[in-house]
């Protein structure tokens, strides 16, 4: 990580002088900035290599039982959970790029090794749960940074547009990456699969060496303890009239919508003795819905008051997972699956930007960390609960539970006046 006193260069991308926040609104249908577009590339690699590494790190602890699986997964997780804070704060500190640049170095470093012992040695249980506690601790630096880096790269009227060819990218990722990993663990067992991952760090750092941001964010000033920056960053956060109901929203999303198809759907498909085929399309109908949102906005930019779109994109995912969990089939199981995605979609384009936008310059980061760890939580709380009550109940009535209070949720987002009325990201009229 560099010194403050070299921030001056992030300002200018290949020679092309800042563009001023003023007049942004009047961007928002231009052309995404070349800068932009390169950093994208290199953290859709990156994005590869995580599913690769990420299957074959599950897929290796799974051969010594449930119990080393799901301690390898929460070395991941605690640590990542811990010091995402810490993280905001040090990347406000010292400028997300030197942060990025720092762990995909660590990264590639680490990988190497990771591949050499394991081919060495085998991929052991302590191997795998140290690996776990290497990646959370890089990812609680890492998340923030790059979460902020959009809006460092783009005007604040392209956020929209930019956020959402990122989401289309990784949920294309997402879809053919499980199949991709598989073939390769197959072929190189843990040990390529670190070195496939060694690789596409390679890559993301070289790009991000050449990527310069184009909108002047200074670091934030040294006046307090990093303890203090980081817990500063929840409290702008949440005392901020957008960011709050934004930040709210997002967590019952992750809490009630994110578990219906990791964890509700398969259950339920069980329950209803639908087949492992039928739930297969159940959840890659929800993907089809959010890619088909995804590429609109890309295509001609938001689709409404970033909030208001927003909660009623929650409404609207709660009446798809009402649609679920009341089917009769698996096939109005589908079409509900694709009405959440739709209705997924539309939340994500919407309230990320939203959120990014309307982000004080001097806590980007910090209020990525806070997001980030509102997400974490509540899908780490809610995965518990939602299992709980299937067993006490069934997977019929939890699925029902969650669209009652996606849909209570989204009219109390409608409720907040702030969220509502706000236009960031729309062009002028």
């Amino acid at each position: 990580m560099a010194a403050n006193d070299e921030a001056a260069e992030e300002t200018v991308e290949a020679g092309v002088a800042p563009v001023p926040e003023a007049g942004d609104e009047g961007q928002g249908q231009g052309r995404l900035p070349r800068a932009y577009t390169l950093w994208l590339v290199g953290i859709l690699v990156s994005l590869v290599g995580n599913s690769v590494f990420y299957f074959a790190l599950g897929w290796a602890a799974g051969e010594y039982g449930g119990s080393v699986a799901a301690l390898v997964l929460s070395a991941i997780t605690l640590p990542r959970v811990l010091f995402l804070l810490v993280g905001g704060a040090v990347s406000d500190r010292v400028s997300a790029r030197r942060v990025l640049l720092t762990g995909d170095a660590a990264m590639l470093i680490f990988s190497i090794i990771l591949a050499a012992v394991s081919y060495s040695l085998g991929a052991t249980p302590l191997l795998l749960i140290a690996t776990g506690v290497v990646v959370g601790v890089v990812d609680a630096f890492y998340l923030p940074a790059s979460g902020s880096m959009p809006r460092r790269l783009v005007a604040k009227a392209q956020l929209p547009r930019a956020l959402s060819l990122r989401q289309a990218g990784g949920q294309v990722i997402n879809m053919g990456g499980g199949p991709l990993a598989g073939v390769l663990v197959g072929l190189a067992g843990f040990a390529g699969a670190a070195f496939v991952n060694a690789v596409t760090f390679a890559f993301t750092l070289v790009v991000l060496i050449a990527v310069r941001p184009r909108h002047d964010v200074p670091p934030a000033p040294k006046t307090d303890s990093l303890l203090k920056e980081a817990v500063s960053g929840v409290k702008v956060a949440f005392s901020h009239p957008v960011l709050r109901p934004g930040l709210w929203l997002t967590g019952a999303a992750a809490g009630f919508l994110l578990p219906v198809l990791s964890l509700l759907v398969p259950l339920l498909a069980r329950e209803e003795e639908w087949g492992a085929g039928a739930a297969g399309l159940v959840f890659g109908a929800q993907g089809v819905g959010m890619v088909a949102v995804t590429l609109v906005v890309v295509k001609r930019g938001p689709l409404g008051r970033p909030g208001l779109m927003a909660a009623s994109a929650l409404i609207l995912a709660g009446v798809g997972v009402l649609a679920v969990g009341l089917s009769s089939s698996a096939a109005v199981a589908v079409a509900g699956s694709l009405v959440i995605g739709i209705g997924n979609g539309t939340f994500s384009t919407h309230i990320v930007p939203l959120i990014l936008a309307s982000s004080p310059d001097s806590h980007l980061s910090r209020i990525q960390a806070v997001l980030a760890l509102v997400q974490s939580l509540a899908l780490l709380l809610m995965n518990n609960v939602l299992g709980a009550l299937v067993d006490l109940q069934s997977a019929t009535v939890t699925v029902v539970v969650c669209a009652v209070m996606l849909v209570g949720v989204g009219l109390t987002g409608l409720a907040s006046n702030p969220l509502r009325n706000d236009r960031t990201g729309l062009r002028s009229r």
